[in-house]
């Protein structure tokens, strides 16, 4: 017969035992109907190493910043040098020649290499001096420091509207050259028509002359 002295402990050492049992009956149960947790970097697609939200970039040139970008995601893929971008804002600083530029687009690629970059998806481009326009995709040079599209563009300046095929964009002096026929329209002129684009290479440089003395006046005020 058992001391009720030993009864206790014994009751105690039994229902532990069952408890652990218990506990570990349904570690393994479970263990079996949830995948492992993957870790962040498991997570990720093959060929993407990094992945951020909200990111900077910028280019830096003679100590000077020549634009930054926002982005509010990225994906970075180590093998092939390039940051693929969404939710982008890029501002290019205004310098003694021409104004701001500030650039949006849904998507796009940015190469730390060299610095160059392409956009696409609802792109705008907006100066500081009046120049907009709109297209699918565009390119930045940064060797160039060039903006360059073959899609159709929609370009804004002052009076004028038009819609080109192919456009060049030099972001350092604003100067803009369309590569195919254009449909114009200038606001109180006669109805819209095609016109070819060294027609409205005149009324662009013109307005690129008002811009030059925009440009003098403001390095004038600026000493």
């Amino acid at each position: 017969m058992v001391s009720p002295v030993l009864i206790r402990p014994l009751l105690a050492i039994i229902v532990t035992a069952v408890l652990i049992g218990i506990v570990a009956t349904i570690y393994r149960s479970g263990s079996h109907d949830q995948p492992p947790v993957q870790s962040a970097l498991q997570q990720l697609p093959q060929n993407i190493d990094i992945a951020l939200n909200k990111a900077r970039f910028s280019e830096i040139r003679d100590g000077s910043v020549i634009w930054e970008l926002l982005a509010d995601h990225v994906e970075y893929d180590k093998s092939a040098d390039v940051a693929h971008l969404s939710g982008i804002l890029m501002e290019f600083v205004r310098s003694r020649s021409s104004g701001s530029v500030t650039v949006t687009a849904e998507h796009g690629d940015y190469y730390s290499s060299n610095n160059d970059i392409r956009l696409n998806g609802e792109v705008h481009v907006q100066t500081e001096d009046g120049i907009s326009f709109d297209t699918d995709t565009i390119e930045y040079s940064s060797v160039k420091s060039r903006f360059k599209t073959s899609d159709k563009i929609l370009f804004r300046q002052q009076r004028l509207n038009l819609s080109a095929v192919g456009m060049e964009m030099d972001v350092r002096n604003q100067r803009v050259h369309f590569n195919r026929a254009i449909d114009a329209v200038v606001a109180g002129s006669a109805p819209r028509q095609t016109i070819p684009p060294t027609s409205v290479k005149k009324s662009v440089r013109k307005m690129e002359k008002r811009l030059v003395k925009k440009a003098k006046k403001r390095r004038k005020g600026n000493k």
